[in-house]
């Protein structure tokens, strides 16, 4: 695993006055720090809207964790996707299901601007930066498509409690590409490679191994350039309009993981090392406000296509969830309400159903360690009081012989009686995630000194801010509003 950051061997954060700075290494209208989906959107909607851009990444190439990931955006309202695949969906519907989902304590108006401006930001992606999306519907459990199919559920949102009252419809937006590996080229690449062409069409200029260190201001206290290191270098960069900060969450960052997010502590996943926290840090020693930074995704490190099959019950052997619903809220209720403690009961008939479909994740696919003919003896071999398990099972049986569940709402097609023989598959610590917490930004991207007031020449987007998800969390959600408000950024910027 690689080595995270810790602050105290870090280069000191505090603002440069600009008085001191003898040199401009670098100069450009808007300076972007980072390379990823944020920070790439931002440097396009800049550079289109006539400002001269430089992106400093800290790697050796553009991409981030966005180019490493399965790629989904979370879009909807009836995007032209949506409605290919015979969807109905509205920004109302979008808003009451991210309202109830990704919350408590979403920034409402950021939710607004974001449905309401949805179908239009598909557009953008598709007609202005050449992403490439496939007309067609994922309708299995997965954590993402086996294929190149273009749109799936990502969030729970035709699961309960949501289907009850807010009318389902999948939002998960994922780029084609064939031969995709999630972690190394995945949905995400194809993301990332037709905005940073964009970007290099438009004279957008990169460069590399620049990591930044400190923001600069002048006497009136604006943002007017970055301090950054570029082969070990200090070199100083000047924005003539703007600097956005768009460089990755703190997942990679002990003493912040100790201080906000500590179940996160040696589990991060879905990030990059270079997510450090130093882009929060650095505004914070500017007087910037912080929200919800004890907010975490948590991936659960199980193919769905098992776990929908059968029951998950924690340490007590009692159920805890509807395990048709997203497998992020799974992992989120596993870690933070049942001490990350988890085993699938399941029986050997849908189980080897399970196995038998088709997955894009065939290494979360657990062989269980405890089989069993009956539950009591399974509940024993776990190590269980005697009757918890059985009378969860019992419960669960006779609810579902006709096909309900009426303690978790899973849907009749996913509740079937558990037979015999019976397995349990070990889950215990299979959880990991990144942070969602981060810097406190208006809805146009402008970071948001502690009076609530924007600190002048500063701007932000992607997971150095606190975006949509406040607590909860849908896949997509991260790209989907990393691109939108980075686009928003880059406008900002541009205006300044």
């Amino acid at each position: 695993m690689p080595e995270r950051t810790n602050m105290a061997d870090a280069t000191p954060i505090r603002p440069i006055p600009a008085g001191e700075v003898t040199e401009w290494t670098y100069e450009s209208d808007v300076v972007v720090a980072g390379y990823g989906v944020a920070g790439a959107s931002a440097a396009v909607a800049a550079a289109t809207a006539g400002a001269e851009v430089l992106v400093l990444e800290r790697a050796g190439g553009w991409g981030g964790a966005a180019s490493m990931s399965g790629g989904f955006i979370y879009l909807g309202g009836g995007t032209p996707l949506q409605k290919a695949c015979g969807f109905e969906d509205t920004a109302d519907n979008m808003k009451a299901f991210m309202k109830a989902a990704l919350g408590p304590g979403v920034d409402e108006s950021k939710i607004d601007a974001y449905c309401e401006g949805s179908v239009d930001h598909y557009h953008w992606l598709t007609e202005e930066c050449g992403v490439p999306f496939k007309m067609s519907f994922w309708g299995e459990p997965g954590w993402e498509p086996p294929g190149d199919d273009g749109l799936q559920y990502t969030g729970g949102e035709n699961a309960a409690p949501f289907n009850a009252t807010i009318p389902p419809a999948p939002r998960g937006h994922v780029p084609q590409m064939s031969d995709k590996r999630t972690g190394e080229q995945g949905g995400g690449y194809m993301l990332m490679k037709p905005l940073t062409d964009k970007a290099a069409e438009l004279g957008v200029g990169a460069e590399y191994d620049m990591r930044v260190q400190a923001l600069i201001v002048d006497t009136g206290g604006r943002v007017v350039g970055v301090q950054a290191k570029q082969y070990g270098k200090d070199v100083a960069v000047r924005a003539r309009k703007g600097v956005v900060l768009a460089t990755g969450s703190f997942a990679y960052n002990d003493d912040m993981l100790e201080a906000y997010a500590p179940r996160l502590i040696g589990r991060p996943a879905a990030s990059i090392e270079e997510h450090d926290g130093r882009a929060i840090r650095m505004a914070q020693a500017l007087g910037a406000d912080l929200a919800h930074m004890d907010a975490t995704e948590v991936a659960f490190f199980c193919d769905p296509q098992l776990f929908i099959r059968g029951i998950l019950v924690n340490g007590r052997g009692q159920r805890y969830i509807n395990e048709d619903t997203y497998p992020g809220r799974i992992g989120q209720a596993t870690l933070i309400e049942n001490q990350n403690q988890s085993f699938l009961v399941i029986d050997e008939q849908a189980y080897e159903e399970g196995m038998s479909r088709p997955t894009s994740s065939p290494q979360l696919r657990h062989q269980p360690k405890r089989v069993a003919e009956s539950v009591a003896e399974l509940e024993a071999e776990m190590g269980l009081p005697a009757g918890a398990l059985q009378a969860t099972v019992d419960v669960y049986n006779r609810h579902a012989a006709n096909g309900e569940d009426p303690l978790f709402g899973k849907k009749t097609e996913w509740v079937k009686p558990i037979g015999s023989p019976v397995a349990a598959i070990d889950l215990r610590g299979m959880t990991g995630g990144f942070t969602l917490g981060g810097l406190r930004t208006s809805v146009d991207s402008e970071v948001l000194h502690v009076s609530g007031e924007p600190i002048p020449g500063l701007f932000a987007a992607g997971r150095c801010t606190s975006g949509v998800s406040a607590g909860g969390y849908a896949s997509g959600a991260s790209l989907g509003d990393g691109s939108f408000f980075g686009r928003r950024a880059g406008i900002s910027a541009a205006r300044s």
